[in-house]
């Protein structure tokens, strides 16, 4: 995306001026809690959905055989 180091150092130096030298750190921790923060409700949202495939797979094979499993929920 940007190979050349004097586009990365401009764009540095673009935010320098904008920001200010003390808020960019802030910034930065900031932008990396919220990308861990996404990640992990991307992932709680794996699990609730291979949770959900599970659980109507699971429905379609006791209407298939014409038994019924009990479901069980559990909370984290």
């Amino acid at each position: 995306m940007f190979g050349n180091p004097m586009e990365i150092a401009l764009i540095v130096g673009a935010a320098v001026l904008l920001f200010g030298a003390d808020k960019l750190p802030k910034l930065a921790r900031s932008l990396g809690n919220a990308k861990k923060e996404f990640m992990v409700g991307q992932a709680e949202a794996d699990v609730a959905a291979e949770r959900a495939k599970d659980e109507a797979a699971r429905r379609a094979a006791d209407e298939k055989t014409g038994t019924t499993t009990p479901t069980t929920t559990t909370t984290p």
